[in-house]
């Protein structure tokens, strides 16, 4: 059985430590990064408490990792309110979405990760819910039939997803505030690695350690964590609790991540798309049957970091290699036209 790759945004069971709220901020000023939706939520928060209402429903689109589920615990906590976190799979019926909205008590916050997986029959229902702070739901059918309509205390919807174009455009209107998360630059990581190492009783990482981890992060929180919690490990067992940065480096080499943050999964594509189609363009069906992976998995897991760090080029062609993923590959680019390579 293949195991996980630490260096992947997706949450896994190694994150429970930090899922149970060990190193979650646990109020807004504890928040790293995202500065202009922090800014915007912090507005939010403050207009809605002073009017005692709940704050505008909030949609967070982004790629995994970067502390959508976290905000939704912090805004909850500004508020004074609990979180329901809930996710679109789990929602299969109307049942589940209103049991869940009937408990909750006035401004309490309801976080849907993975809205846009929302099935059509419970997406209606939410229209109403967020609109109205009601639902009506049909009984019998026929002659016989009649709406009956459920009042809601008011709450706060914040929606998640990795794919916002897939949200129907009658979901993503009533949203108030929308807002895009990007990956974090390294200095933020730092901070947040820093603040993690406290709170796991470690002692305080010299600068040159928090970089070593934070630059294999891949601009995402949770993967920075995971790495963290690695290096502790190692430091523990094999080297006599050192954190010197080449602790780290040998820590990360174990786990086959190197000093960019890319894994044996992503070296191996590069190397197939480099060695087996010249640099491409290539098919990524193509590519998937030489790697031996699943077309899918190579998209949503692998390219999206290749092309942030300049190594992947989509073209209308198919998949190519830049020259730069050649010279971390330590293999002689092709002699190609186009400034793109260059």
């Amino acid at each position: 059985m293949a195991r996980e790759r630490i260096v992947s945004a997706a949450e896994q069971a190694a994150d429970a430590e930090q899922a149970a709220g060990a190193l979650r901020p646990g109020r807004i000023d504890e928040y790293v990064g995202q500065r202009d939706l922090v800014e915007r939520v912090r507005i939010a928060i403050e207009a809605a408490r002073a009017r005692s209402e709940p704050m505008e429903h909030v949609l967070l689109h982004g790629p995994p990792g970067l502390g959508k589920t976290t905000l939704a615990h912090v805004i909850a906590a500004e508020m004074g309110t609990r979180a329901y976190v809930t996710s679109g799979p789990a929602l299969t019926k109307a049942a589940d979405l209103i049991g869940t909205l009937t408990k909750m008590q006035a401004n309490d916050v309801l976080f849907i990760d993975e809205i846009h997986r929302l099935p059509t029959a419970v997406e209606e229902y939410i229209y109403p819910a967020m609109e109205d702070f009601r639902i009506d739901f049909t009984v019998d059918s026929g002659m016989h039939s009649k709406v009956v309509t459920i009042g809601l205390r008011p709450f706060t919807l914040i929606g998640a997803t990795t794919r916002a174009g897939l949200l129907t455009q009658a979901l993503r209107t009533r949203f108030g505030i929308s807002h895009n998360l990007g990956y974090y630059p390294v200095d933020e990581l730092m901070t947040i690695v820093a603040r993690a190492a406290r709170l796991l009783g470690m002692p305080e990482l010299p600068a040159p350690t928090l970089r070593a981890v934070s630059e294999r992060s891949r601009g995402t929180p949770r993967v920075a964590l995971r790495l963290l919690r690695r290096v502790r490990d190692f430091s523990q067992v094999r080297a006599k609790g050192s954190l010197a940065s080449r602790v780290v480096d040998d820590a990360l080499a174990l786990e086959g991540v190197d000093a960019l943050g890319l894994d044996e999964l992503d070296r191996r594509y590069m190397r197939t798309l480099a060695t087996t189609y010249g640099g491409g363009p290539a098919g990524i069906e193509a590519i998937a049957a030489s790697v031996g992976e699943d077309s899918q998995t190579l998209e949503d897991v692998v390219e999206p970091f290749l092309l942030q760090a300049g190594f992947l080029a989509r073209t209308r062609q198919g998949r190519r290699l830049t020259d730069a993923a050649f010279r971390h590959l330590g293999i002689e680019p092709p002699p190609r036209e186009g400034a793109l390579y260059e």
